[in-house]
């Protein structure tokens, strides 16, 4: 499986420990940005990540920003991207269970490496309900 990953500076350390970890467990990991700690805007690499995602370029995303605000909102302005904010295990379970997230977004200002790792698998290896859900989901986009 290929996954994106992005972050602004908040998360480059997650960042490059994300992709040594994914790459260990047998994934192709495509780096958005930052590389730095330098003050970036975290739109600059979150828009490329969803139109990879978008364009089938990567399979999944991940975004990580300060508080994973930032990132989630721009990232869920493309009509193809269901970003979900994951803190813990189990919000990352349920991101992916109930509302079929193809970006995880977290806060790396807030959470360990070793959370963030503990949510990264969640995610990977929860299935989607569907159902219910599916319906829900069917719902989100806006067409005008």
């Amino acid at each position: 499986m290929k996954i994106g990953i992005c972050s602004d500076h908040a998360g480059v350390a997650y960042k490059a420990e994300l992709i040594g970890w994914l790459g260990e467990k047998g994934f192709e990991v495509v780096n958005f940005g930052t590389d730095t700690e330098e003050s970036m805007d975290y739109s600059d690499v979150a828009h490329p990540l969803a139109e990879a995602v978008e364009k089938g370029e990567v399979e999944k995303g991940i975004a990580l920003c300060g508080t994973g605000n930032g990132m989630a909102i721009t990232l869920n302005k493309h009509q193809g991207i269901r970003a979900g904010l994951a803190w813990s295990r189990e919000i990352g379970e349920l991101v992916k269970a109930h509302n079929n997230a193809n970006v995880l977004v977290m806060p790396a200002r807030f959470i360990s490496p070793d959370t963030a790792k503990e949510i990264v698998d969640a995610w990977l290896e929860t299935a989607f309900e569907g159902g219910r859900h599916q319906r829900r989901i069917d719902k989100i986009p806006v067409c005008r």
